[in-house]
């Protein structure tokens, strides 16, 4: 994307997130207060106030009221709120529906903090991030964004990955042992709403899959955004 093109509050969440990768904003601590960010990056209040938005929505930060903003921990949450659940092609084989991936995108890039601590790597690992749109024909409402340590007989061709990832991986003898979720409903960043094709205020579920095999050789982070209005969630205990 051409620079010039960018929300200048975007470019400034892109800062931030730096200072949290590179550990200059530490776990638990408390960030500099809006005006001075104001002084840090030459920019309006509005403008602060819309990056801070966009990185609170990323749970990278959280605000406590009346002490400040501070950088989240990256631990997940207790395990009594995990839930365990089906794929999402064998969820929509139940409602009758075949699901199909419309758009597949594949890149390499290092892992920072909070993606390091879930596919237990260190920083700057390399990384496999994948990206699917899914759903029924051409029309998407479910947002995959994947990521899984490198390594050399992982295929980088994104033919490979428009059928079910699960299935992919036990082609290569890679069989998922534990998958452990957690679920919130949200509001959509700029990456979200580009692949749903949705407007700031459409409500999305989002739900955080964690998954590895049983010999804990193979690690799984997924983020599966979907739109409000065309999904169904239900659990099976």
């Amino acid at each position: 994307m051409d620079q010039s093109t960018i929300p200048l509050y975007l470019k400034v969440a892109e800062e931030m997130r730096k200072n949290i990768r590179t550990e200059k904003w530490r776990e638990g601590e408390k960030i500099p207060t809006e005006y001075e960010l104001c002084e840090i990056y030459h920019v309006s209040r509005i403008t602060v106030r819309k990056a801070l938005e966009e990185l609170v929505r990323d749970n990278l930060l959280e605000k406590k009221k009346p002490k400040g903003t501070f950088v989240k921990r990256l631990q997940l949450e207790p395990s009594n709120t995990y839930t365990r659940v089906k794929g999402f092609t064998m969820e929509m084989k139940e409602f009758g529906l075949d699901v199909n991936t419309i758009h597949v995108s594949l890149t390499t890039g290092h892992a920072d903090q909070l993606i390091a601590k879930y596919l237990n790597i260190s920083p700057g690992e390399k990384i496999i991030i994948l990206k699917r749109l899914r759903g029924v024909d051409k029309n998407g409402f479910a947002y995959f964004k994947t990521y899984f340590k490198f390594e050399e007989f992982f295929s980088l061709n994104v033919k490979d990955y428009y059928g079910s990832f699960y299935q992919y991986l036990r082609s290569l003898n890679i069989f998922i042992k534990d998958d452990k979720e957690i679920v919130e409903a949200t509001l959509p960043n700029k990456e979200i709403q580009k692949w749903l094709k949705i407007s700031p205020p459409s409500p999305i579920l989002k739900r955080k899959r964690f998954t590895s095999n049983e010999a804990k050789t193979f690690f799984e982070y997924t983020e599966c955004c979907y739109i409000g209005k065309q999904y169904q969630y239900y659990i099976d205990f």
